[in-house]
């Protein structure tokens, strides 16, 4: 046998029948999102190896890569634990006003996380508001806000959503006979739980899980407010000193820990979800009984520690900054028709390059179809100013008429936010029943037209799910924002970072306000797809 074949059937497990076309359109999509990264091997290999080993062995770098681990850890072990219990009471149970909490429980996701560590270090860093609050009750000092924990607090805050938006997704397309079938043989809610349940949304869980592991390890405002050295923020302190070689090596590390943790939740996940059509789905929800409206605590009290104490102190800021105004400062609605534009040519580009990615490790359990869906994680874990001076170093020097273009920003977007719906919508294939698909097929539909008639109108919910978080996510981006905009091009994030950067707070509360506007509404039409159940 030769070399070249060997090498065919360990990439396709020996599977002859995967699809020319659609392979190489997934393997086309995902060499474009690794492309850009390609500067730093560039980089890092140009760097003297006596130099590279002392700077990748040194007391600092070591310092760097515990706390960037221990900080993806913390965050994804939270978010587990508030968004899974979360996405159980909104889907599955009779929760008062259900739909009303599944809506506020999704709104954290639009706060950019630097706003939350600014609103969280006024409230309860030193000398902040809080402490005027309960001082005369007789709490005079809070627990440290600056660090690890402050850090992990306020990125899980506004990163669990992803576990919630995805486990619920899966809940919501559960075939609830099963659970029932459980019950008739003696099996406790809890122990069917675990037995029936949990294996078929534990991919849901995975795919959320990643995502809020990749933000909390390419998160750079947070790390930076808290003042807690992580990757992201060395990252930056060295190209802004010049240190182009450590910032690669540093940018490197940083992405062998991105492969360890696909790697992990591959392990993590099964290959294959329980197939079902939702042709078992019942509407009759889980009773909570006498904890039915003790049980609305648990979102009352997350989302309003995430919304509520931003928008309070956001409200000071208005009240309490100089009198004084500055029209250069003034906001202006084209920031947000621009900030809007963007962010919705960004979901579409990223739906449409995700479907054959997912589509592609759905049906096909091959190491290829896995590393093609692996790679498009990458771009996700890479700081944004890595990725954005990587596409500064090849548009300049290589595209120089593309660069400082919206056609260059809005790719930088999809490398950037492409795995948010390449995990919603491969979830939601999984979930599709293969005979229906063979039937399309028996009926003289071709692969494309089985997919148009049976398997896309099946996954749309799981589809928009994920374009809706490219949306989200586009909106409150900043360092890719504030580095490959076209000049004159203001956003809403913009605003708020020139805000932030003078010291103007009150010219942050209208455009902060305006994105948590933005995301209800994004939230209702995720809603809307979700058909047969309550309204709001």
């Amino acid at each position: 046998m030769s070399l070249t074949r060997r090498i065919r059937d360990f990439l396709t497990d020996g599977d002859d029948r995967l699809p020319p076309g659609l392979t190489l359109l997934s393997a086309a999509i995902a060499a474009t999102m690794v492309f850009p990264l390609a500067w730093l091997v560039i980089e890092a290999v140009t760097v003297e190896r006596a130099r590279a080993t002392e700077l990748l062995f040194s007391a600092a770098t070591a310092e760097v890569l515990g706390n960037s681990l221990l900080l993806m850890a913390g965050v994804t072990a939270f978010s587990v634990l508030l968004g899974v219990p979360l996405a159980y009471l909104t889907a599955r149970t009779d929760l008062p006003f259900r739909r009303f909490w599944s809506v506020v429980a999704a709104l954290p996701l639009v706060v950019p996380s630097y706003v939350g560590a600014f609103a969280f270090v006024s409230a309860f860093g030193p000398q902040g508001e809080f402490h005027d609050v309960l001082a005369p009750l007789g709490i005079e000092r809070f627990p440290e806000i600056y660090g690890l924990p402050g850090t992990v607090l306020v990125i899980t805050l506004y990163t669990y959503p992803y576990v919630y938006l995805t486990t619920r997704a899966a809940l919501l397309s559960f075939d609830t006979t099963l659970i029932e079938a459980a019950r008739t043989l003696n099996h406790g809610r809890l122990e069917a739980f675990r037995r029936v349940t949990l294996p078929v949304i534990r991919p849901a869980i995975a795919a959320g899980s990643l995502l809020a592991a990749l933000y909390a390890v390419s998160d750079f405002g947070t790390p930076s407010i808290m003042r807690l050295p992580v990757f992201t923020r060395q990252i930056y302190v060295e190209y802004n000193a010049f240190g182009r070689d450590y910032a690669a090596l540093l940018s490197l590390q940083l992405l062998g820990v991105v492969l360890v943790v696909l790697a992990l939740e591959w392990l993590v996940r099964s290959s294959r979800d329980a197939p079902g059509d939702d042709a078992g789905t019942t509407d009759r929800p889980v009773s909570l009984g006498r904890w039915r409206w003790p049980a609305t605590l648990l979102p009352a009290s997350v989302a309003g520690v995430a919304l509520v104490v931003p928008l309070w102190i956001l409200l000071l800021w208005l009240v309490r900054s100089e009198a004084g105004r500055r029209p250069s400062m003034a906001f202006e609605p084209i920031q947000v028709v621009n900030s809007v534009s963007v962010a919705a040519a960004a979901a579409v580009a990223a739906a449409l390059a995700a479907i054959p990615v997912a589509y592609f490790a759905a049906n096909h359990d091959s190491p290829l179809a896995t590393l093609f869906e692996r790679a498009t994680y990458v771009g996700f874990a890479v700081p944004g100013i890595v990725l954005a001076l990587a596409l500064v170093y090849f548009g300049s020097g290589y595209l120089p008429w593309l660069y400082q273009t919206l056609p260059l920003l809005v790719f930088a977007y999809v490398v950037r936010f492409l795995p948010q719906v390449v995990g919603s919508t491969r979830t939601a294939i999984l979930g599709v029943d293969p005979k229906l698909v063979e039937a399309g097929r028996t009926l003289g539909e071709s692969s494309m037209g089985a997919f148009r008639r049976v398997t896309f109108p099946l996954t749309r919910s799981g589809i928009v799910a994920g374009a809706a978080l490219v949306f989200l996510t586009t909106m409150k981006e900043l360092p890719v924002t504030l580095i490959l905009r076209p000049s004159g091009f203001e956003t809403i994030v913009t605003q708020i970072w020139r805000a932030q950067e003078t010291a103007l707070y009150q010219y942050a509360v209208v455009p902060t306000l305006i994105l948590l506007v933005i995301s209800g509404l994004s939230m209702v039409v995720i809603l809307a797809q979700e058909g047969g159940r309550e309204g709001l």
